[in-house]
């Protein structure tokens, strides 16, 4: 079996971190918090220092990181432990100009694929992410499935540009259900009466997630991931929901609690 080196631990990656341990791969981990990496030590996880240790003797590199910025720096920082014959599979939601400029910053041999999920913690942990997957998945796919189900997207950069696209969506549409419990609000609607109805309407996956309890998504990275979609074409509607977004984004919070923020 490939042996792995996963670099960022957070909410959503130290669960699928975990998935490949469990599955029986060798795994080593960095975070920038090296807590959190600790935590993996005793399930059997090496722990790396810089992400060049992590990824100097790893055959299939895994980032999953905050944001653009975080992205290239981890990467910077690991290109001198990067041969050819070595694969990096990225699967934060960067946009797929970010990812470009990632790929183009690699050493000649370096093959990169972009897999950024859709899902939240309890999925990771379950193994049920969508994974939209630009480039050719078929060398690293025993490894993705430990993740969830692979959605071929095309060519790189690919998986990156659908990722914002449906997640913009969702994020907008989490908006409204806000603006719709407000409204309802003003119109002493019972609270539960609104929630059921919206939940069974044409809009009941969005009013689900805006209402879901046990999952993580702030706030903060709803709003980056909007911003990335603004920057690439103009969103009017978008732009709107970014403003306010930006304006909660400080509150730490998951964004199914806009719903409680903006009504």
């Amino acid at each position: 079996m490939e042996k792995i080196a996963f670099l960022g631990l957070g909410s959503m990656g130290l669960p699928m971190a975990r998935r490949l341990l469990a599955a029986g791969y060798e795994l080593t981990v960095w975070n920038r918090t090296a807590a959190k990496a600790e935590l993996l030590a005793s399930e059997g996880a090496k722990v790396a220092i810089t992400p060049a240790e992590a990824a100097w003797d790893a055959d299939v590199i895994v980032t999953m990181l905050a944001d653009p910025e975080a992205v290239h720096a981890v990467v910077g920082a690991m290109l001198p432990a990067l041969r050819p014959g070595k694969r990096l599979i990225d699967m934060s939601s960067i946009g797929p100009q970010s990812f470009a400029a990632l790929a183009a910053k690699l050493p000649e041999g370096v093959t990169a694929i972009d897999a950024p999920v859709l899902g939240s913690v309890d999925r990771a942990a379950a193994g049920q992410l969508i994974l939209f997957v630009g480039g050719d998945p078929t060398p690293v796919q025993g490894i993705l499935e430990q993740f969830g189900r692979i959605t071929r997207c095309g060519g790189p950069g690919a998986g990156s540009a659908l990722k914002i696209v449906v997640i913009t969506a969702v994020i907008v549409g989490v908006t409204e259900i806000a603006e719709a419990m407000k409204l309802a609000a003003t119109y002493g609607l019972s609270e539960d009466l609104v929630t059921a109805a919206l939940t069974n309407s044409p809009l009941g996956g969005v009013a689900a997630r805006a209402f879901a309890e046990g999952v993580h998504y702030p706030i903060r990275l709803a709003a980056k991931d909007v911003a990335l979609a603004t920057a690439s074409a103009d969103l009017p509607l978008a732009r709107t929901v970014h403003g306010q977004l930006a304006w909660l984004a400080d509150t730490e919070q998951d964004l199914g609690k806009v719903v409680d923020q903006l009504r």
